[in-house]
């Protein structure tokens, strides 16, 4: 099973990172990191890097893609190579995924038109303009697409296809070895649990939903 990492400049490590943590521990899968051109993508931190191992051309018929989100997402909703590859490769996938605000750039490429999606909450308002049904739930499924709410959520998104793609006890297995047991010290880890005035002033922040 290839499993399909799609990166751009500025896409949030974690939401990639999570994922392939869970994935790559699959029985038989291969995970492979593609970008427009390969080598080196830098993240939204501009500090860490990943390496794209192979351009979007030479990924032509993953089982598995999985779409990351993060500030980089507004010039990737505008990438027709982007959009096209993500056209072009969907009709072949059992898995067609996202973290974040990578559900807008499906949503883009016409993938989540009428389906149920989620996203970071500061983006979830965005999805209805792209054909997408809003939901506010850490993980989604819809037939085959799934989509996965902010940054960790990917993490959740990943076990549940674990457990669909090679069993529960698999899955089980994968979340002891990573030991994925999250106790977070505050409650502000969504948008209906964090202080309303942190909600607001990250709203009016840097972190913006996406101009379309």
């Amino acid at each position: 099973m290839q499993t399909a990492a799609l990166l751009y400049p500025g896409f949030t490590a974690l939401d990639v990172v999570g994922p392939y943590e869970i994935l790559s521990r699959i029985p038989g899968a291969e995970v492979v990191f593609t970008a427009v051109e390969a080598g080196p993508v830098r993240t939204d931190m501009a500090s860490l890097a990943l390496t794209a191992d192979r351009p979007l051309a030479e990924v032509t018929a993953p089982d598995l893609v999985l779409v990351p989100g993060g500030p980089g997402t507004q010039a990737a909703l505008a990438d027709p190579a982007v959009l096209e590859w993500l056209r072009a490769v969907d009709p072949g996938t059992t898995w067609t995924t996202s973290v974040c605000s990578g559900s807008l750039i499906l949503a883009a490429a016409g993938l989540l038109n009428g389906r149920r999606a989620t996203s970071h909450w500061i983006a979830l308002d965005t999805l209805p303009l792209l054909g997408a049904v809003p939901t506010a739930e850490r993980v989604v499924f819809d037939g085959k697409y799934a989509t996965a709410a902010g940054v960790s959520a990917g993490i959740d998104l990943a076990l549940h296809l674990a457990g669909r793609l090679a069993g529960d006890a698999v899955a089980e297995a994968i979340q002891l070895v990573v030991e994925y047991a999250p106790e977070p010290p505050y409650a502000a880890g969504s948008a209906a649990t964090a202080p309303p005035a942190l909600v607001e002033t990250l709203r009016s922040t840097s972190l913006a939903v996406p101009a379309l």
